[in-house]
């Protein structure tokens, strides 16, 4: 069943977009609203760059921002957009960068040993210009003879979705359109690799050094760029039909791991309430066949459904949140932030929904989902003791949104169980990949269900980085204990043949292992995919929900029992987000501006905790230094209980007795994150927010203590010792 959005909902989100519309027409000068090359002609063409269209489109100061961003990114590289007119160059995201980019990954791809034909696949998600990027990415790749699969009309699929298929199809990459939940003038391509997995920052330099080579050949001779006609023979629209885009062998896989007989019949005969909240529409024809064809669909009402760039205007406001100023102001769509839960209007969109309902909110690209549910309102006390958040949708009725930390613990505990329950757990030794700044009761309950746990940087490519290192020792010594080396620098023993219990990060994205290696057409095998994924974790959340609907309980109860079977101490967990600039500022020149500033203010604040854990690394200081550096700069916080401070491949972390502290830069954008997990959230968020907003400016005890000439080689410190993190075999 689909809730139906109200005629003022869908009003208001009109206005909204004409409001966008009408800023965005304001600052595009007439010289730009013309194409640069043809738009909707579906016959090949050439797009030809010289010295002189180089130099008017400043295609040099749009190519070195691009490399900055490559060495970098965790997620893609991504930037605003003009929504209106895409060829814009002003912008980090336009066509020409998009092709020039494509047409890099293409050289590069066809550069393969033996002279193999290249098969890759493109899709997108449901921002603006999405679907004409893939058809000008496809069809430029069908100009150098790459087959390219798409979609049919190069229609949306998710972003796990293309990763799975690319795996199990054993293509040579391919491309996803998306910038997963930040706000709605953004765009990006996710570089894929033929493991489906994300770029890591060497393969992006690969494809970034042909784009240099190319813009120096059109300056010297002229380049002709070949687009080929939309009807290509490369370009192939049947393969993925066939497969009705992946959901079939999708299905298949989901069977073999977490939709056990055991679970599905437990949803289908409890029939939990469930609303899915397909936020953007992308997620909705997909996961709608699959639970279709798992027989689930019963259990689900769907919101949402419609293919949205302004995500149905979830995270608009009409003024800036910090200054106060009327402007557009885009806070994204991350449910993790609760100003973003607020704006969804749930209060009347579900309003006819019963206590007890779960709401399961995936992203525009499908692959972090955040869990939400509808309680009675005298259970707010019991709900504050817990650390679990809330909004009050009513008088009667609350809506509690449990941090991805806290829905994943419940999902791996669950998850546990049923293993346990199925006679399967003690098959394998198992083990569990997260990222640093996830909760540290993931540690605790590790530690407590014998799991070995693997930390490693931010980003999803690190923990497909890390199945590989796995996957490899398991194919050459399959009878030999696996020992892998987390970001800590500490050997890790997994045992013989083990098996993935959970991947995750605290942002959202998650993933199971099969208790089977996962086996491509071709052979190859994993331990898990290589994406996070809405769509694997929604079954196991509505399975979850038909656990606690059969038990009576709410998921908070579930959540508590946790704590208490597993000795957990550090049940709260915070995230602040310090965000420097108005990220959907129309005016190029001013959005460049901003972010410039707000680049260097994000830089200087992590120089400040970085210097402190290079300088502890390698002696220059000890934790008693360390300590009164800290103190010194911020006073207000109690630094006696502080262990440790460590560099973590993307950010420093610092360890206390019962909590911890992380501070790190955003990879993509004029962003800082600063985390915190430990058993008081009011002293969680008192610290992540002094880390988040610390300035960076020096005292005269650290520049007594850490040189500003020895920081000046910190960052190329961090980065030699995250490239020998990478390097490892273990």
């Amino acid at each position: 069943m689909v809730i139906a959005v109200d005629a003022a909902s869908l009003d208001k989100r009109n206005r909204t977009e004409q409001q966008l519309f009408t800023v965005v027409e304001q600052n595009t000068p007439d010289s730009i609203k013309t194409p640069l090359f043809p738009q909707d002609d579906p016959d090949t063409f050439t797009f030809t760059l010289d010295k002189e269209l180089i130099e008017r489109l400043k295609l040099w100061e749009w190519f070195r921002n691009y490399a900055k961003e490559a060495q970098v990114s965790t997620a893609g590289i991504r930037g605003p957009q003009n929504i209106l007119y895409p060829w814009d160059t002003r912008f980090p995201i336009n066509q020409v960068g998009i092709i020039l980019a494509t047409l890099g990954k293409s050289l590069v791809a066809k550069e393969k040993p033996g002279g193999q034909s290249v098969e890759k696949l493109a899709g997108c998600e449901v921002r603006y210009n999405s679907q004409k990027y893939v058809e000008f990415i496809a069809r430029i790749q069908a100009a150098q003879g790459i087959r390219t699969y798409v979609s049919k009309g190069f229609g949306t699929l998710p972003i796990w979705m293309a990763s799975f298929l690319i795996f199990m199809l054993d293509l040579d990459g391919g491309e996803h359109v998306t910038s997963s939940h930040s706000v709605s003038t953004k765009n990006a391509t996710k570089d894929l690799n033929n493991q489906g997995s994300q770029y890591l920052p060497e393969e992006s330099m690969q494809f970034v050094n042909k784009i240099e080579e190319i813009l120096k050949s059109a300056e010297t001779e002229g380049y002709p760029i070949q687009f080929s006609a939309a009807t290509d023979e490369h370009i192939d629209f049947e393969r993925l039909d066939e497969l009705h885009d992946g959901v079939q062998l999708y299905v298949g896989y989901l069977k073999s791991g977490v939709a056990t007989d055991a679970n599905l019949n437990l949803i289908r005969k409890t029939k939990p309430p469930i609303v899915v909240d397909c936020v953007g529409g992308c997620m909705y024809r997909p996961m709608r066949a699959i639970f279709e064809r798992l027989g689930i669909a019963d259990s689900v009402r769907w919101l949402h459904v419609e293919a949205d760039p302004l995500y149905h205007n979830i995270g608009k406001l009409d003024r800036n949140p910090k200054t106060g100023a009327e402007e557009f102001y885009d806070l994204g769509c991350d449910f993790s932030i609760l100003d973003v839960v607020e704006s969804t209007g749930y209060d009347t969109k579900l309003k006819n929904q019963p206590i007890g309902t779960i709401i399961e909110a995936t992203d525009p690209d499908g692959d972090r989902l955040i869990v939400c549910q509808i309680e009675e309102a005298s259970r707010a006390e019991t709900l504050q003791r817990l650390g679990v958040d809330f909004l009050m949708l009513d008088d009667n009725r609350l809506l509690t949104i449990y941090t991805p930390n806290q829905a994943f613990l419940m999902l791996m505990d669950f998850h546990t169980k049923q293993l346990k329950t199925a006679g399967l757990w003690e098959n394998h030794p198992r083990f569990m990949i997260k990222t640093t700044p996830s909760a540290l009761a993931w540690d605790q309950w590790g530690a407590a269900n014998g799991v070995n746990v693997i930390n490693v940087p931010v980003g999803f490519k690190e923990i497909a980085a890390i199945m590989k290192k796995i996957e490899k020792q398991i194919a050459d010594s399959p009878d030999v204990s696996v020992s892998i080396q987390d970001v800590y620098g500490e050997t890790i023993s997994l045992g013989v043949q083990p098996r993935l219990i959970f991947a995750g990060e605290e942002s959202g994205g998650m993933i199971t292992g099969p208790e089977e290696l996962i086996q491509s057409q071709g052979g190859r095998k994993a331990i898990a995919m290589r994406e996070k994924s809405a769509g694997e974790s929604m079954v196991l959340v509505t399975a979850l929900a038909a656990h606690c609907k059969q038990k009576n309980m709410p998921l908070s109860d579930y959540l508590a029992s946790i704590f208490v079977e597993s000795r957990i101490t550090a049940t709260c967990d915070v995230r602040e987000d310090i965000t420097y600039y108005n990220e959907s500022e129309p005016n190029p020149e001013k959005l460049r501006e901003a972010k410039r500033e707000g680049e260097a203010k994000r830089d200087k604040n992590d120089l400040f905790f970085l210097g402190i854990a290079i300088a502890l690394r390698e002696g220059k200081i000890d934790m008693e230094q360390a300590r009164a550096i800290l103190s010194d700069t911020l006073p207000d916080l109690d630094f006696t209980m502080l262990e440790s401070v460590r560099f973590v491949g993307d950010g420093t972390y610092l360890k206390f007795a019962d909590m911890f502290i992380e501070v790190r830069k955003s990879g993509t954008d004029a962003k800082t994150k600063a985390y915190a997990s430990g058993p008081d959230k009011d002293e969680c968020r008192k610290y992540a927010k002094a880390f988040g907003e610390t300035s960076g400016d020096l005292t005269k005890l650290y520049r007594k203590l850490i040189s500003e000439d020895y920081l000046n080689n910190v960052e190329t410190r961090a980065r030699e010792i995250y490239d020998a993190f990478q390097s490892k075999s273990i």
